[in-house]
């Protein structure tokens, strides 16, 4: 493929691209294929010689959208959201024909600057403390990980880090073996399950502490597991310095972009710093900062364009629109539910999710769920907090609308009331 007819192909991606993201109603949000479908639609082996752009674009349909799960689909609501826009697209078109790899300022200034300026960006959007940003005068900033997973293991590493550095200190003739068996950490047993796959590759403890009647982890239950740890000879390491959320789930960056802010960067870097001659640059512990040493891998997307662009084309404001346009379509599914006396809302409804189930046991919410996912009109996931299984109900396509809202909960009630009618027989 020459120059020239990238220019014609490309038009016809982005024109098969606005057609499916128009038209992806007209697509069931969940697909129908079993496992190992796709091996049977292509060969066991890559072509010897080149094919054409006219057939691998005609295996699109064929092969690759049976098998997708339409996460923008309005009639999807499951997981959490994944975010997408036409701007967001654009950068990531841009970035991927740059294709630099940001490892350090050198490797391509523009691809950290940009990331330092729009960290900052987002932090006075957020409201964070100005302790968090880089154009304050301290050791703070933030930087764009690709998941939520990755900063929530680049913070326990880096606090673990920390932690043997000062016990090496305080007695030297502990080996690391024996300081890593001190180590405790502690979070909810309501935690995302990132939190313990950190741990464990971390190779520290992580005690999942219970919680109250409304899940949240309370002050009084952490004191007592730290006294108590304490008294065993364990060392508590894991201490709030750093915050995290992902703009690739409500701020129409789509994936991959988490933000992380951190008070002392320093913290980090030292935790990851590793120097070969060949990374080295003549501005390396400048003010600005080498991202290598910020994450678990050494290469790096050019992910801030996408961020650049969104931000400057819809502006705090369309953010905002989107974002309570949400959490109003929540509360109306939330009303809808609490209309059916055979329903009831479990927990809060808290911005844009409504955990729901029916009056009665858990096996029968098992078997509503697996009804309203075989009927493929709509898609939800369930979770369990402590013994009790619920369903989920997001707003996750940013082009979800009232009647979307109106015609899902249809569908739970048609579900339930097939139910109730075989449980009858």
């Amino acid at each position: 493929m020459d120059a020239e007819e990238f220019r014609s192909r490309g038009r016809e991606m982005v024109d098969y691209i606005t057609e499916y993201l128009e038209g992806i109603t007209t697509r069931p949000p969940y697909p129908t294929v079993s496992p190992g479908y796709l091996r049977e639609l292509i060969p066991d082996h890559a072509p010897l010689t080149g094919e054409s752009w006219t057939a691998v674009k005609a295996d699109i349909e064929r092969v690759v959208m049976p098998g997708v799960t339409h996460w923008h689909n309005p009639h999807f609501h499951a997981y959490f959201p994944t975010a997408n826009s036409y701007p967001a697209i654009l950068g990531d078109m841009l970035s991927d024909a740059i294709a630099c790899i940001g490892f350090t300022w050198a490797s391509s200034p523009a691809c950290t600057e940009l990331e330092v300026s729009m960290m900052d960006w987002i932090a006075k959007m957020l409201q964070l403390p100005r302790e968090f940003l880089f154009s304050e005068e301290g050791t703070g900033g933030g930087v764009i990980q690709g998941t939520a997973s990755e900063a929530t293991l680049v913070a326990l590493l880096s606090a673990r880090t920390a932690a043997m550095h000062k016990m090496r200190e305080d007695k030297p003739d502990m080996t690391q073996g024996q300081i890593l068996d001190k180590l405790v950490a502690y979070t909810s047993e309501e935690a995302h399950s990132s939190v313990q796959r950190a741990a464990l590759i971390g190779m520290v403890q992580m005690r999942q502490l219970p919680t109250d009647s409304k899940g949240a982890l309370r002050g009084v239950t952490l004191e007592t597991a730290i006294r108590e740890d304490r008294e065993k000879g364990l060392h508590p390491f894991f201490h709030s310095m750093s915050f995290n959320f992902n703009p690739h789930k409500w701020m129409r960056v789509n994936f991959d972009c988490s933000a992380m802010w951190v008070k002392d960067r320093y913290a980090v870097t030292e935790a990851f710093e590793v120097n070969p001659l060949y990374l080295k640059h003549d501005h390396q512990g400048q003010a600005i900062p080498d991202y290598r040493h910020w994450h678990i891998p050494l290469g790096r997307r050019f992910r801030s364009l996408k961020v650049w662009f969104v931000l400057r084309m819809f502006g705090v404001s369309g953010l905002q629109q989107q974002i309570r346009k949400d959490v109003s379509l929540a509360q109306q599914f939330e009303r809808l539910v609490r209309t059916d006396a055979r329903f009831e809302i479990f927990g809060e409804v808290v911005l844009g999710l409504v955990c729901f189930r029916l009056k009665g046991d858990n096996e029968t919410n098992e078997r509503l769920n697996k009804m309203i996912n075989d009927d493929r009109r709509i898609h939800l996931t369930p979770s369990q907090v402590k013994d009790t299984y619920f369903l989920r109900f997001a707003v996750c396509a940013s082009s979800t609308q009232g009647a979307d809202v109106t015609y899902a909960w249809s569908v739970v009630k048609q579900m339930a009331d097939k139910l109730a009618k075989s449980s009858a027989k």
